[in-house]
């Protein structure tokens, strides 16, 4: 548990605010935002974006024994893979604790939608800062003016339309 190098809690100190209303918003339109919805969603979720120091994923079998470490309950690797998989979608208070536990988040990820959102979005923006490129142009942007930010932010789009048209199928 400890090899995250404190990932996941340096993910929740960053995000920016929720956009407002995306709590309230459909499943699927909470997924296509990013948010994940249903159990499932989430734990994936947390295993795409929290990393062991190496930055491989942790595998089912280690999640599964850090958690019946933490808990003295029964937690296989088949159970979480159902819970990861959404076969099965009823796990114990005790259960999800120790997941939130092992990835570091608080419980509330898995029982609370806006908090689950929120922090849901924070996983996203650290997954996107694990990509080289992005994790520069970041720290290079630190000690810009607002308007330099402000630059910047419009290049960003500019390219961003320029690359989507590019890969759009001629018609």
């Amino acid at each position: 548990m400890g090899d995250m190098g404190g990932m996941a809690e340096s993910a929740r100190g960053d995000a920016a605010a929720q956009p407002s209303g995306l709590a309230d918003a459909p499943a699927e339109r909470q997924e296509r935002a990013g948010q994940p919805s249903g159990l499932s969603a989430r734990i994936e979720a947390l295993f795409r974006t929290v990393r062991r120091s190496d930055r491989e994923q942790y595998t089912n079998e280690e999640v599964a024994r850090a958690c019946r470490e933490a808990t003295g309950e029964s937690f296989s690797t088949t159970y979480l893979w159902q819970l990861r998989t959404g076969r099965r979608d009823n796990p114990t208070k005790r259960h999800l604790e120790a997941l939130a536990q092992f990835f570091q988040v608080p419980p509330a990820y898995f029982f609370d939608e806006q908090q689950g959102a929120e922090i849901a979005k924070e996983l996203a923006l650290l997954g996107a800062l694990r990509d080289a490129g992005v994790r520069s142009l970041a720290l290079r942007a630190v000690g810009l003016s607002p308007e330099g930010l402000d630059t910047v932010s419009e290049l960003v789009d500019v390219i961003a339309r320029r690359d989507a048209a590019r890969r759009r199928p001629a018609s």
